[in-house]
């Protein structure tokens, strides 16, 4: 399915040492934050950003794509019944322009949902996957593992989350959700070479992007 989304719905610190290692609380219920579909790039474009506004850092994340709409589903296994395909994605972050808007109290949307903060890999067929809490994902960047994470580790799984994000907002067919991202997180470099690799009950799967110069 290559439907062009109506949004994409990220989850904030969904893994524990990642909410750590920027030293922010682990929460009791998924932070919940929106890119728009412009901010997609695809992994041909590779990664870009304005550099006077400081660091971009890579978060690499586990993505869904929903196949039927789904609004205000409480049952856990019907609310994954929504999802048609599954891939990796890095959900990219102006890391010191978050930072400068959350110490002012303000929202940080500029840090998040700019132009190309958000490229998604190739999509597969979720019967294809196996068990989506099997899943384990591995990113690699100029030959070295900077991130390596498993679904299971979230705080919050696959089906309570989708569960918590329809009762907020109505998903369509195309939909994307970010599901976050394990500890690992960090900042880019022109020329950067990154490898995300996705290992599933049913084989391995792995994309190559790049930082321009």
């Amino acid at each position: 399915m290559n439907t062009q989304p109506s949004k994409i719905v990220c989850v904030g610190r969904n893994y524990a040492e990642h909410a750590k290692e920027l030293g922010n609380a682990v929460p009791d219920r998924p932070i919940l934050f929106m890119k728009p579909p412009s901010s997609l790039a695809t992994l041909a474009q590779g990664v870009a950003w304005n550099q006077a506004l400081g660091e971009c850092h890579y978060e690499c994340e586990i993505c869904l794509q929903i196949a039927h709409p789904l609004s205000q589903e409480i049952d856990k296994n019907k609310a994954l019944e929504a999802i048609g395909a599954i891939t990796l994605g890095l959900d990219l972050t102006l890391r010191d322009l978050q930072s400068e808007l959350k110490n002012k109290g303000q929202p940080w949307e500029r840090a998040k949902a700019f132009d190309g903060a958000c490229i998604l890999a190739d999509w597969i067929e979720a019967d294809e996957i196996g068990d989506l809490q099997e899943l384990e994902l591995v990113l690699m960047i100029n030959g070295e593992q900077r991130q390596h994470g498993f679904s299971r580790d979230m705080l919050f799984d696959i089906g309570a989350l989708l569960v918590e994000i329809n009762q907020s907002f109505s998903l369509q067919a195309g939909d994307v959700i970010m599901t976050g991202t394990p500890a690992g997180v960090g900042a880019l470099n022109p020329n950067d070479q990154l490898t995300m690799k996705l290992i599933t009950q049913s084989g391995e799967y792995d994309w190559d992007t790049f930082v321009k110069a």
